[in-house]
């Protein structure tokens, strides 16, 4: 078939998001189909933007191109999921969080516009109009599924993928040191982290990998751990290459993964493919589908003693360690998350 899977991107960021748009591309034309990527730019601020954006997607045609039939639409995220076409199928990454389990938290600029309100019903009535429109509709995971069914009342059953290159990961004797890759933002809480160093009774060392959403958000990042007097104990590696991240999962004692109501959570998996055990929060949404506590990792409290508590444990029972990393790598395995079961159900 001819396929195009249409998503949103923010120009200059780059994270799970495009990982997993380019990795779907890819897998469709790896079991022999034609396939490209439609990725639509977007901004939501001021408010009224949003619904510009939205108004381009439904204005787009996207049932040829040069002449040629469009046979299915895979849409991935709002607003590109609203693309019209006859034969569309949804696989939702998330819906526009802001608008709906964002609303009114601190990382919702949405409620601070007058009319912002009005925006957030208004995106609310269109999604449980407009989703219908599609054959089917798969959720990224159990937590995107709910949220769904909550919001929109839409019943969307998981499909699991894999991170990236998940066979090329690894695993070697842990080193002093435990990893947090991911893009630098307040949804990530690696601020949280920070605040979770200063507490720890183990001289636990954190090594932070990834760009920061905004450079202003790096900056009070630094700001903290000097402030919290860590030294060397935080260390901000910025942009690293795929071979360097798995070189660090492959060493680290233990992965730092505490994000706020994570969609899913490609480090949750990557972790687990090298063997290594994550903490997260109880609040953190995707990675609690597949962390299992006092199992694979360990699940804290989303506060700087909680947290700490489960970074010492990390830090100081190495043996425990790596044998709850060795049952997260059985685990991954035991799910059998991959590429082919992925595009056999969304083209069956």
């Amino acid at each position: 078939m001819r396929i195009l899977v249409a998503t949103t991107h923010v120009p200059f960021v780059f994270g799970g998001a495009e990982v997993h748009a380019n990795s779907l591309v890819e897998a469709l034309r790896r079991t022999g189909h034609e396939a490209e990527l439609v990725s639509i730019p977007f901004r939501w601020y001021p408010p009224e933007k949003i619904l510009d954006h939205l108004l381009a997607c439904r204005l787009l045609d996207l049932t040829e191109s040069n002449g040629v039939k469009v046979d299915r639409v895979i849409g991935l995220k709002f607003p590109a999921y609203h693309v019209p076409h006859p034969n569309k199928i949804l696989w939702v990454l998330h819906q526009y969080r802001t608008a709906f389990d964002l609303w009114n938290t601190p990382e919702c600029d949405l409620a601070y516009y007058p009319e912002g309100r009005e925006y957030r019903d208004t995106i609310a009535h269109l999604e449980i109009r407009l989703l219908h429109e599609a054959q089917r509709i798969f959720a990224n995971s159990q937590n995107v599924a709910n949220r769904l069914r909550e919001f929109s009342k839409v019943d969307a059953p998981p499909l699991y993928h894999p991170p990236q290159d998940a066979e090329q990961f690894y695993s070697r004797d842990a080193e002093d040191f435990l990893f947090y890759p991911s893009r630098l933002c307040g949804l990530k809480r690696q601020e949280l982290v920070i605040e979770a160093l200063a507490r720890t009774r183990q001289p636990v060392v954190v090594h932070f990998a990834g760009k920061p959403d905004n450079p202003a958000f790096l900056e009070k990042l630094r700001r903290r751990a000097k402030q919290c007097n860590l030294g060397e104990r935080v260390r901000f590696l910025g942009m690293i290459s795929n071979d360097d991240k798995r070189d660090l999962y492959a060493r680290c004692a233990g992965v730092v993964f505490p994000p706020q109501d994570e969609d899913y959570g490609y480090i949750t998996l990557e972790a687990m493919l090298a063997s290594k055990p994550v903490v997260t929060c109880t609040d953190s949404g995707g990675p609690l589908e597949f962390v299992q506590h006092e199992n694979s990792g360990l699940i804290a409290d989303p506060n700087p003693d909680s947290l700490a508590a489960g970074l010492d444990r990390l830090w100081k029972e190495r043996a425990w360690a790596r044998e709850a990393g060795v049952k997260g790598r059985r685990r991954i395995d035991e799910l059998g998350i991959n590429w082919p079961n992925v595009v056999s159900t969304l083209l069956q």
